[in-house]
């Protein structure tokens, strides 16, 4: 008699096993699907190369000339040399950035030096506490960007980050 007491509890463990079991993999394929689906619906669509020449012989067919996009303002990249320099306090400690500007129409090299002196002016000026963790790079970055925009005079779209070390 104890044996099918035991037997039941065993067949009964096995069958709350098997539900749970159950019930964890269809919730994981709900949870799945709705995340493909989310993400679908939130991602950005991006055009591939192939669309672009399709929509390119589109705008041909439409009886456009092709001046139209040989005009438009196309962002250039303009890699600055890197700059290393100590921070305000501790003295000791040294940053390394490595920045590229994207600059509206052509890069102008004598604008791209001045702004080079001016981010090197303004991180001598900036203490490692300043900076600590992802909240402190994040300002670092806003304040760059903002110093750069001021400089160029709306000439620089905006500052690419390369490489961040601080030693």
């Amino acid at each position: 008699m104890a044996d099918s007491e035991y037997g039941e509890e065993v067949q009964g463990k096995k069958t709350g096993m098997i539900v749970t079991v159950a019930i964890v993999l269809v919730l994981s394929l709900v949870a799945g699907a709705g995340g493909w689906v989310l993400g679908g619906v939130l991602a950005p669509q991006v055009a591939t190369e192939d669309d672009s020449a399709d929509a390119a012989g589109h705008e041909g067919d439409a009886g456009e000339s092709g001046q139209a996009a040989e005009n438009k303002p196309r962002d250039n990249v303009f890699q600055l040399e890197p700059i290393t320099t100590n921070l305000s306090y501790p003295s000791e400690n040294w940053i390394r950035i490595e920045v590229s500007l994207v600059f509206s129409g052509s890069p102008d090299a004598e604008l791209a030096d001045q702004i080079h002196q001016d981010i090197l002016s303004y991180l001598r000026t900036v203490s490692l506490q300043q900076i600590e963790g992802p909240r402190g790079f994040q300002y670092l970055r806003d304040d760059l960007r903002e110093r750069v925009k001021l400089r160029s005079e709306g000439r620089v779209n905006d500052l690419l980050f390369r490489t961040f070390v601080i030693e």
